[in-house]
């Protein structure tokens, strides 16, 4: 079948083994089969959502800080359930105030029995702030400088912002510059996506205490 072929060509490319093969493949299926009803993305055809969601979402692997990750804004369970899939040792928690895209994710979680895994259906205000995260991650979610402030709280002293871009971002990096942290950026290499991607890297420092 082509898209097991594609999918193993693309996890070559990113230099992943990956013995979850079938777990990516069934969330596939169930995303192309609940996306018929749902409309929990733009994109349609399976073959398509290979590149566009799970190699793009695969690619932030290795910028992960630490092993227990909050995704932001995770919509279809993207990246969070392609990075638990991948790195069953890590803790992910999955958040989106979309109560359909949280069900369909919930379901994912059960039928492809991902243990390291939790939906949550709520707005990032409404998490206790007592939790924290080695990375916050989002795809899509907002602009930088604001999810910054939203999600800044929920990362432990040596964690750090992820937020997954298309274009490079000038303006909302700018945006950045009278903050207290530390603001990389890296282009992503996403196998089979002729679109241009990057991840913006934001470390906290302890100026953050005095804020």
């Amino acid at each position: 079948m082509q898209l097991i072929d594609n999918l193993n060509i693309g996890l070559q490319s990113l230099n992943l083994d990956l013995s979850a093969n079938e777990q990516i493949l069934n969330y596939l299926k169930l995303l192309e089969q609940w996306n018929k009803v749902y409309n929990l993305t733009a994109v349609r055809n399976i073959e398509q959502m290979l590149p566009k969601h799970v190699f793009d979402s695969l690619a932030v692997l290795p910028y992960i800080c630490g092993t227990k990750i909050l995704d932001v804004g995770t919509g279809a369970g993207l990246p969070g359930l392609l990075l638990a899939i991948a790195r069953p040792d890590w803790q992910i928690k999955l958040l989106d105030s979309n109560a359909k895209k949280i069900r369909f994710v919930k379901q994912v979680i059960i039928e492809l029995k991902i243990e390291n895994a939790v939906a949550v259906c709520t707005r990032i205000e409404n998490l206790p702030s007592e939790e924290k995260f080695n990375t916050v991650i989002s795809r899509a979610y907002t602009s930088i400088y604001d999810f910054y402030t939203q999600t800044a709280k929920f990362v432990d002293k040596n964690g750090c912002l992820l937020v997954m871009k298309g274009v490079y971002p000038k303006a909302e990096i700018a945006a950045m510059k009278q903050l207290p942290v530390d603001v990389e950026s890296a282009i992503l290499q996403v196998p089979m996506l002729p679109a241009v991607r990057h991840l913006v890297k934001i470390n906290l420092n302890s100026k953050m205490d005095n804020i």
